[in-house]
């Protein structure tokens, strides 16, 4: 007998996740759940993580953390690190200090590595190794990190294959993982590979809820007045203040998030003004990695974010399925 939401009737679900590309309206929908729900929100965000980071994360606002109390934002200094790990036990705690408080943990976001931690678990990999890092950083500051993504299909073809030829932070650590352990990334993944039934019993303790829109030119205009938005909200002047800190530098992942690493670069060569078109197409390439990660996860329940009617429809559903999970 299977309980609602799709998952197995023994398997208690923790929390309810709110998953969609960049600017679907998560934090929206979110906030109006909240209004007729008691529930706290689990930022499922690898940026938001980051204090000083506020304008070009679209972070929310202290109004909106005082109506509803926010957990995973504002931990972290931008020169520390923060792993999808880490978030899964940070996530896994907070869900069950949030039910003891007699509410629902409502997790939004869209770091979809996050959410596969959380839901799939994360294959086992051979540790980060800095100097092969460093080496690696290096060959990419002399060829640009297209060229290294061609030594990368050169190893690892099916990796490659996956990862866009400017997707820095990941050709970095596939290349690290084949010269680390003389083994390609993907047979890591393919070796570590958890049995179905462990991962959907896992993905069931948190049902997901997926915001796709229908039209991609809806999201590419929501996209390209939500950058307008943030450069002239002072996102520039956010980025030199973070070049102003000697413990920064282009190749943390802090600064490696999209928007940030793309003004931090144009103000390198002098002409920061120009970056908006460069933050507007690394989003919209964001956003559609999104999309494509959100469509393999079979289990999810889909929102078009996009109808007329898509934040009735969305708190409906959001409603029932957290009603599900209080149980």
């Amino acid at each position: 007998m299977k309980a609602a939401c799709g998952r197995p009737a023994d398997t208690p679900a923790l929390g309810l996740c709110l998953a969609g590309p960049t600017a679907s309206g998560k934090t929206a929908i979110a906030l109006s759940l909240a209004e007729h729900l008691p529930l706290e929100i689990i930022s499922v965000d690898s940026a938001l993580v980051y204090r000083g980071m506020d304008i070009g994360t679209a972070k929310p606002t202290v109004d909106e953390r005082a109506r509803v109390a926010h957990h995973l934002i504002d931990i972290l200094e931008p020169d520390q690190t923060y792993s999808a790990a880490r978030f899964a036990a940070d996530a896994q705690r907070l869900a069950l200090d949030i039910r003891g408080r007699g509410k629902l943990p409502l997790l939004v976001g869209g770091t979809m590595l996050y959410f596969k931690a959380l839901r799939d678990g994360l294959d086992a990999m051979p540790p980060a190794d800095a100097q092969t890092r460093a080496a690696i950083d290096a060959e990419a500051a002399a060829q640009g990190w297209p060229s290294m993504h061609q030594q990368l299909a050169a190893v690892d073809p099916l990796t490659a294959a996956r990862l866009a030829p400017a997707d820095a932070q990941r050709i970095q650590r596939a290349l690290e993982v084949w010269r680390v352990s003389g083994k390609p990334l993907s047979a890591w993944h393919a070796q570590t590979k958890r049995r179905s039934g462990d991962i959907r019993a896992a993905a069931a303790q948190w049902p997901l809820v997926a915001l796709e829109p229908d039209s991609r030119a809806w999201l590419h205009e929501r996209i390209a007045r939500r950058c307008d938005t943030m450069f002239s909200d002072g996102l520039i002047a956010e980025v030199q203040a973070l070049q102003q800190q000697a413990t920064l530098h282009a190749d943390l992942p802090s600064m490696r998030c999209v928007g940030y690493r793309q003004i931090w670069s144009a103000l390198n060569r002098g002409d920061g003004r120009t970056a908006r078109d460069e933050v507007v197409a690394a989003t919209r390439q964001l956003a559609k990695r999104q999309l494509t990660w959100l469509r393999s996860i079979t289990d999810r329940k889909v929102l078009a974010c996009d109808g007329e009617s898509a934040d009735i429809e969305a708190l409906a559903l959001l409603q029932a399925m957290a009603l599900e999970v209080a149980r």
